[in-house]
């Protein structure tokens, strides 16, 4: 029977279409039907949290005093040692009780301060391609939405600045993402320093998610835009242990930097949760203090999967595609083969799965920058992203024949 609810949805109408969906629906229909379909689609990681993580969550889970309500900005020990991990990997000191929140998952904490900061008018200038919910958090805080084009062949900082002066009224934020998903373009220091520079000139709020922080390769180190001297006058950064210790399902995240910004999102939380489950957070704490090998150990896997991937799709004849290795993140993103650029990533992607048995992710659900790209997320084990490979290959041989 049709439901007879009226009622108009106005945040969720201004939405739009996630089209990320489309393939992801596509994979578990095929998957329902019988097909060995490779996922590469989705950046969910298959690594196991590390076990003395998972000991310590199960000791805690049977202590009774961590069943009851826990605090939404974290347990002492836990931002304490949040603020360790910053000493430790970047040399940045914080103070635990004023420049350190826990959150649910990096996503959470972003989306939450955006809609307790962004309101209808507020202007907010975002990356394109960008990782969906930092466009989207603004949609639905009301705010509006900036899109400005980071791409190989131009300064990102001069797009910030023309979209600057073409905006009105004047920005209120700026969010930020590097090593960047899905681009995995990666920065240095320098340009945290003229970010900082443009921030302050325009009296902006810079909003960095720092997911990736230490899924990086080839010895290159990302910095952390707090490194910055003053960043912490205009900005706050958010963490992740899903990639790095495998605590994706865990929901661990933490956002550290200014100090009136971490106020804001300490008081929206306090109205929407109790935070994570203190067994878990306990059990971050261990991730945070206890032996870092198991980030090495994820680090090796992941580059020995991205070599596969680029390595086999690069060898010399049919079916050949050529791409960049990136420098960090679980990803890799691939301009579409000449070849096959007029039908469009939606559509590339689509008939990959049908055609070759492989789910990746259409550049242009990251935003209309990211059109004439894909997403590969790094997900399958070597044995199956090469079993992809030759899927891939088989695929493009027939459009580099015709």
């Amino acid at each position: 029977m049709a439901s007879r609810f009226q009622h108009d949805f106005n945040k969720l109408n201004r939405l739009p279409p996630y089209i990320l969906s489309e393939v992801t629906e596509m994979m578990r229909a095929a998957r329902r039907a019988g097909e060995d379909v490779i996922d590469l689609g989705m950046g969910n990681p298959d690594l196991p949290t590390p076990d003395h993580v998972v000991d310590k969550i199960c000791e805690a889970a049977r202590n009774p005093k961590n069943h009851r309500y826990s605090a939404s900005r974290g347990i002492p020990n836990l931002r304490a040692s949040i603020c360790e991990w910053y000493q430790r990997n970047h040399g940045v000191e914080l103070d635990p009780d004023g420049e350190a929140i826990a959150t649910i998952g990096a996503k959470e904490g972003l989306s939450h301060f955006v809609l307790m900061t962004i309101g209808a008018g507020d202007v907010v200038l975002c990356q394109d391609p960008a990782y969906p919910i930092h466009p989207y958090s603004v949609i639905i805080s009301g705010g509006d939405l900036r899109n400005v084009p980071l791409t190989g062949d131009t300064d990102f900082i001069e797009n910030l600045e023309q979209a600057v002066a073409r905006t009105w009224p004047k920005p209120k934020m700026l969010i930020l993402s590097f090593p960047a998903n899905p681009t995995t373009q990666v920065v240095d220091l320098a340009f945290f320093e003229r970010i900082i520079a443009f921030a302050k000139e325009h009296d902006l709020m810079v909003l960095h998610d720092f997911a990736y922080a230490e899924i990086c390769f080839e010895g290159y180190k990302p910095p952390s835009i707090l490194e910055v001297p003053g960043a912490r006058d205009v900005a706050i950064e958010f963490v992740s242990l899903s990639k790095s210790h495998s605590m994706a399902g865990w929901r661990v995240g933490f956002a550290c930097g200014n100090r009136d910004m971490i106020h804001a999102l300490t008081r929206i939380k306090s109205y929407l949760d109790y935070g994570m489950p203190q067994s878990i957070q306990i059990g971050a704490i261990a991730a945070l203090r206890g032996p870092q090998d198991c980030v090495d150990t994820n680090v090796a896997e992941y580059k020995a999967r991205r070599d596969a991937l680029v390595e086999g799709l690069g060898q010399t004849g049919p079916g050949q595609w050529k791409i960049e290795k990136p420098l960090a993140t679980m990803f890799v993103w691939a301009q579409l083969p000449e070849e096959c650029r007029s039908m469009g990533s939606l559509e590339f992607s689509k008939r990959l799965l049908t055609e070759a048995g492989v789910a990746v992710s259409a550049g242009i659900g990251f935003g209309e920058t990211g059109e004439g790209h894909v997403r590969f997320a790094l997900i399958e084990n070597v044995h199956r992203t090469r079993q992809a490979v030759r899927g891939i290959r088989r695929f493009l041989r027939q459009f580099q024949e015709s």
